[in-house]
């Protein structure tokens, strides 16, 4: 089963990209910022993570480029999800890194279309 790590500081985003992707058979694990992400990610490097942006402590921006630091942290797929609509953001996301990026709201539909585009649906 593919581990997907879902990063948010929204008890209720975490939630309903939980709901989500267990419909997706992926298996999650939760952190609420980026400090607690790389903790996870150092016990357990996931398959996927879906990134907030805008966190406490450590953003979803720190966290990525320490993430790709890190050993075997260049293999998971990484799906910034954010509020930020500006090309120069989105473009930043992907040169540090990410993925692909998604914005908020998502639905099912629209976070099976991104997972599918990383290979992971």
């Amino acid at each position: 089963m593919t581990y997907c790590l879902v990063v948010d500081d929204s008890s209720v985003i975490r939630k309903v990209a939980r709901r989500i992707l267990e419909g997706l058979s992926f298996e999650i694990g939760e952190a609420e910022d980026g400090k607690q992400a790389i903790e996870s990610c150092t016990a357990r490097m996931p398959d996927a993570i879906l990134l907030d942006w805008n966190m406490p402590i450590m953003d979803g921006y720190e966290f990525l480029t320490t993430l790709r630091k890190m050993t075997g942290g260049a293999r998971p797929k990484v799906v910034f999800c954010t509020t930020e609509n500006d090309v120069g953001h989105i473009a930043k996301a992907m040169d540090s890194g990410a993925d692909e990026y998604v914005m908020k709201p998502f639905d099912k539909d629209i976070l099976a279309s991104k997972f599918e585009e990383v290979g992971l649906v």
